[in-house]
């Protein structure tokens, strides 16, 4: 083969790379207008409207999202992020899981320091930022009252995240930010790995903690206390502490 016929040939392998880029793309796009318009958790669908319509007095001029949110980030990304759900007056307002409230204040800024963002901040969603490497989503993707989600909303949910991440390209690990987004990833790693319903998870039940890894599956889980003020105003999760396990998710992808 001469060197002008390799040539064509690395062209036409990047053009059909950049075909299925598109087609990823798309496809993902597609996926969060159809997640958006989800009306299948009535509990949920009341509050995120109510929240919207009285909304905090601090935000009275603003016009809230009021509807699920789909996951964002890279879509190269290794690793996956896993919130709890939706701040009633965060994303459910902004449009943006961990935007507009406290504990995404907490998380972008570590994201920042770990070479995940390009910017220590998140407050709307057109405000620039970028992640690389990385995927945010939500266990369940509606603002819950007291944002405190049920088993059965989280298992509503989780067909939304399980062809979400199958429109990704390669995760290598999971961050699971508190056990309620530890009990959702387990889920969706079994769901992803196409075994009958149930039969993947693992037994006994492996335990959250801050720091504890499971690894089976397509891709392990590593477990952090959750960035929320409870946790942040009390010490018992520091930005070191985040840091830490955001590195080590670094390594687990085997990201520079």
């Amino acid at each position: 083969m001469s060197e002008e016929q390799r040539g064509e040939g690395r062209g036409e392998g990047r053009g059909g790379e950049r075909d299925e880029e598109r087609r990823r793309g798309a496809a993902l796009a597609t996926l969060a207008r159809r997640n958006e318009r989800c009306r299948r958790c009535p509990r949920l669908v009341e509050w995120r409207e109510r929240v919207a319509r009285e909304r905090r007095a601090a935000f009275a001029g603003e016009r809230y999202w009021g509807r699920p949110l789909a996951g964002f980030g890279d879509r190269h990304a290794r690793v996956l992020i896993v919130g709890l759900a939706p701040a009633a007056h965060g994303g459910n307002r902004t449009g943006r899981i961990f935007t507009g409230d406290r504990s995404g204040d907490f998380l972008f800024a570590s994201l920042w320091r770990t070479g995940f963002a390009n910017q220590p901040t998140s407050v709307r969603r057109d405000d620039g930022l970028r992640l690389r490497d990385a995927w945010i989503a939500a266990a369940v993707r509606c603002a819950p009252p007291a944002n405190r989600p049920t088993p059965q909303e989280r298992d509503s949910c989780l067909p939304w995240s399980v062809a979400e991440v199958e429109l990704l390209d390669d995760v290598r690990v999971a961050v699971c930010l508190g056990s309620f987004a530890w009990d959702a990833a387990l889920r969706l790693r079994a769901a992803l790995s196409q075994a009958p319903a149930g039969a993947a998870l693992p037994r006994p039940r492996p335990r959250f903690g801050h720091g504890a890894l499971h690894e089976a599956g397509p891709f392990p889980l590593l477990g952090c206390f959750h960035p929320s003020q409870q946790n942040t105003f009390t010490g018992r999760l520091t930005e070191a502490m985040l840091d830490e396990v955001l590195l080590r998710a670094r390594q687990i992808a085997g990201l520079a």
